[in-house]
């Protein structure tokens, strides 16, 4: 139990002064208590891996959370209803079951990424935030390390902020450091940094990323995602020169472009000479090159993502994913139907970003696979699914890439737009497809 006294005494104290147990981080949470968490490899599971221990004293309390990583018990045990409720601004498997299975504990958050946190400020002030660091260096300050999306915006308004020290976490540069004298406590996990493998394409994945990187010119600046279409249009980029990086999430495909001299930052017009994003995710080696690495800058969400900001690019390309794309352009991303499967993130922020760069010459991309379900569902449909969310809008959407090939639809009407994505749709469904087009008028 953490008294008043300690509490009073570690608010001016150095950094031994103000460790604490997992248990006792824990126990800082009341009832009504709304909690953020740092997200993906910033996760700080100790703590977060002991939430649940405060449930018999707690009702009603709320942990935000961006992909959380584990099924934690405080959200996943349907006991914990009416105690503790996981408010997700972007679903990961962990909640997507506990959403399926009807528990009550996990709700959604709709929200641009840039905005996430500044419009949860504007609802209410959060209660405490608890995130990770590195070890303080010898002047006293910490690196937030992996990501600093939402989270220095969060912890700076919050009443209690606890990190977890974990030394193995690199020491990153830009906007990430923090004195300790900003910090209320502290726990001790030098655990394993989570990691995320990154997947070779398939040969249809292949075939997508050389459509992907037909629409990057060279000098162009990038943001990239992960996962088996991203990482094939960086394998298909390795030709091109002199690309920049400006994206939500660094992964070890951009960092394997920079080592194979594709990736310099040299022609960027924002930010030369350094790769800026918000938060890192990959294998151990991507964290051991972002260790003290002056080529990497990371800054907060709110200013990364500002399609204001992403504008200022020189010749952006945003390349984003997608579950499905209806025949006017409506591009459904987090949806199946009304089931809430991931969220927004910054698909509409960086797609709306690089479709109006400063210089024309932006461009924004809408990747999928032409089917699902092992080739029995279309991904281009006639309208999306009743109650799917639109993640973009259609007067947003640039170029929509599968891997029959680039339906440009910028500036175009509709009969136009249903005709060019028939066009990439799979063989077996164009037929349907174009029947059900003229059925809604649009051919």
């Amino acid at each position: 139990m953490i008294t008043a006294e300690r509490k009073k005494a570690a608010r001016k104290s150095a950094y031994a002064d103000k460790l604490i147990s997992a248990d006792e981080g824990a126990a800082l949470i009341k009832s009504g208590d709304d909690v953020v968490v740092a997200q993906c490899a910033s996760e700080p599971q100790g703590c977060m891996g002991r939430f649940h221990t405060a449930a018999p004293r707690v009702k009603d309390a709320r942990v935000f959370s961006v992909l959380t990583l584990k099924p934690y018990d405080f959200y996943i045990k349907p006991e914990m209803k009416g105690h503790f409720e996981l408010a997700s601004w972007f679903h990961a498997a962990g909640s997507r079951k506990a959403l399926a299975a009807g528990a009550g504990t996990v709700t959604y958050v709709p929200n641009m990424l840039h905005r996430a946190a500044l419009d949860r400020l504007q609802v209410k002030k959060p209660d405490i935030f608890f995130g990770t660091c590195t070890p303080p260096d010898s002047k006293g300050f910490v690196s937030l390390s992996l990501g600093i999306t939402y989270e220095k915006d969060i912890l700076e308004a919050a009443d209690t902020v606890v990190l977890e020290i974990n030394r193995n976490l690199p020491r990153t540069l830009g906007d990430t450091h923090l004195h300790i004298s900003d910090v209320d406590w502290f726990v001790e996990n030098h655990q394993e940094v989570p990691t995320l493998p990154s997947p070779d394409p398939d040969e249809t994945e292949t075939l997508i990323g050389n459509y992907i990187a037909e629409l990057v010119d060279d000098g162009a600046t990038i943001q990239l995602g992960i996962g088996g279409i991203p990482n094939a249009a960086a394998l298909a980029l390795k030709g091109k020169k002199d690309l920049g990086v400006h994206t939500e999430m660094l992964v070890d495909s951009v960092m394997e472009l920079y080592w194979a001299g594709v990736i310099t930052n040299k022609r960027k017009a924002l930010c030369k000479d350094k790769f800026v994003c918000t938060f890192a995710m990959g294998s151990r080696r991507l964290y051991d090159w972002l260790d003290d690495n002056p080529a990497v800058e990371f800054r907060r969400g709110s200013w990364v993502n500002d399609p204001a900001v992403i504008r200022r690019n020189s010749r952006m390309v945003s390349i984003n994913t997608c579950l499905s794309v209806d025949l006017t352009g409506q591009v459904a991303s987090e949806s199946i139907g009304p089931a809430q499967y991931s969220g927004t993130g910054g698909q509409t922020d960086t797609a709306v970003g690089a479709k109006e760069a400063y210089d024309g010459l932006g461009k924004g991309v809408i990747a999928c696979r032409s089917t699902a379900k092992k080739g029995t569902v279309s991904a281009i449909v006639p309208t999306l699914a009743e109650g799917s969310a639109v993640t973009l809008h259609r007067a947003n959407t640039d170029n929509v890439v599968t891997e029959f090939g680039i339906a440009r639809l910028r500036g175009r009407t509709v009969r136009e737009r249903a005709k060019a994505l028939i066009a990439v749709a799979h063989p077996d469904f164009r037929a349907e497809l174009a029947k059900q087009a003229g059925k809604l008028g649009y051919l």
